[in-house]
């Protein structure tokens, strides 16, 4: 039903009165679906907890039978060693893990700012305008298998620095599902729709507004979400090359230092903070689906 008529017929002043005596089945309506919810959380939980725990007997059985390899509990020793003064600073060689995570987020945000701000409007482009698809599809079908770490010798040349070189890194692997996802999402606009904007005779920028990027949308955000996975996963291998600040050039570090536990440790902290942004925008996807709603 369309949802204005729903909330028209859900009206207080449409609604049958209530007979005498009749108990209202709100509450325990209510407290049912919080009882469901409350026991889907405690499942999720359990459920967690299990894999964890899997995770963990696998790891001791491992460092049990293979020399060199820490078992979880010195590890978390190191790891609260770590996390007892993450920023510290005794110089560009020497600095807390807590530093080395901002240097890597902040290359991640600048190379993926830099991708948005090129491929969501070259992806609108594409997806709008056939002879435009036709032209950069084969260009992007070329140029998308390439890792991104193939890129990283000709960004060193262009820009003559590795910080520069690793965002460059991070905006070539960033671009291609932003680009992708919004053309496709814009492709699959119905038809009618823009039909009706045609016979309106609507500005671009109104077309734009009002048709486009709703519909385009949760594609843009799966795209989002691709890509920021996806230079996660490209800044680690990038500053192992490149050198200087970083999480992936800190594990790089503690390899040369044959400091097992602390690359256990950068292994989990770079788990986690991935997690962490595909959560925060798996949360800003689903708001933004509701208030589109």
């Amino acid at each position: 039903m369309n949802p204005f008529l729903a909330k028209f017929v859900s009206s207080p002043s449409l609604s049958p009165p209530a007979a005498a005596g009749s108990v209202d089945p709100t509450p325990a309506i209510a407290a049912a679906q919080w009882r469901r919810r409350a026991a889907q959380w405690l499942n999720q939980c359990a459920a967690t907890l299990c894999g964890f725990g899997l995770l963990l007997a696998a790891w001791q059985l491992v460092s049990m039978n293979i020399a060199g390899i820490p078992g979880p509990a010195p590890t978390f020793r190191s790891a609260a060693v770590l996390f007892a003064d993450p920023f510290y600073d005794k110089g560009p060689n020497d600095m807390g893990i807590g530093w080395n995570i901002l240097a890597s987020l902040g290359r991640v945000a600048a190379g993926f700012a830099l991708a948005a701000a090129v491929g969501i409007p070259a992806g609108f482009l594409i997806g709008r305008f056939k002879p435009l698809d036709a032209i950069c599809a084969p260009v992007i079908s070329l140029l998308r298998p390439v890792s991104p770490l193939a890129w990283l010798p000709l960004g060193l040349l262009l820009f003559k620095a590795a910080n520069p070189a690793a965002i460059w890194a991070i905006f070539i692997c960033s671009i291609w599902p932003l680009i992708i996802n919004t053309a496709d999402g814009v492709r699959r606009v119905p038809q009618d729709y823009m039909n009706v904007a045609r016979v309106l005779n609507l500005p671009e920028s109104t077309v734009f507004a009002r048709i486009l990027l709703p519909a385009a949308l949760p594609h843009m955000l799966t795209g989002v979400r691709l890509s920021i996975g996806t230079a996660w996963l490209v800044i680690v291998a990038a500053e192992m090359l490149t050198g200087g600040t970083g999480i992936g050039f800190w594990l790089w570090d503690e390899w040369n230092n044959l400091n097992v536990q602390h690359i256990l440790v950068a292994i989990f902290v770079i788990g986690a903070v991935g997690l962490a942004l595909d959560a925060a925008l798996g949360a800003l996807a689903r708001h933004l689906d509701y208030k589109g709603e």
